[in-house]
C-alpha cells in the first residue's frame, strides 16, 4: 500500500537540509529503483520552484511499504531528521485513484 509522508521543517533549517540532502535522495533513489516511489519532493516557502534563501516548508514523499510501522520507520530514519530539519512528520495511508 501507498503512505503519505508528509514532513514539516523547523524554521530557518535550510543550511541542514542542504547538508542532508545527498543522503535523503540517496534513499529516496533507492525506492525508485526498487519501483516503490510514486512521488516525492519539498514545500517552497515562497511562490517559486527555486526559493533560494527563503527555503523550504516540509517536504512529501508517497510511496510503498508493506505497513504504516514500516514507512513510520523508514521516515523516522531519514536523514533529515537527524540533520533536524523536520520538526514534525505525518504518515498516512494513500489510496492512488488518478491518474
Amino acid at each position: 500500500m501507498y503512505y503519505a509522508i508528509m514532513a514539516e521543517d523547523h524554521s530557518n533549517s535550510l543550511e541542514a537540509r542542504l547538508s542532508a540532502r545527498p543522503a535523503h535522495l540517496e534513499r529516496l533513489a533507492a525506492l525508485k529503483e526498487a519501483g516503490r516511489l510514486l512521488v516525492a519532493g519539498p514545500h517552497p516557502a515562497i511562490d517559486s520552484e527555486d526559493p533560494g534563501p527563503a527555503g523550504f516548508t516540509g517536504s512529501l514523499v508517497i510511496a510503498e511499504f508493506d505497513s504504516l510501522e514500516d514507512a513510520k520507520s523508514w521516515a523516522n530514519d531519514d536523514p533529515y531528521v537527524s540533520a533536524g530539519v523536520y520538526k514534525n512528520i505525518i504518515i498516512k495511508p494513500y489510496k492512488k485513484v488518478l491518474p
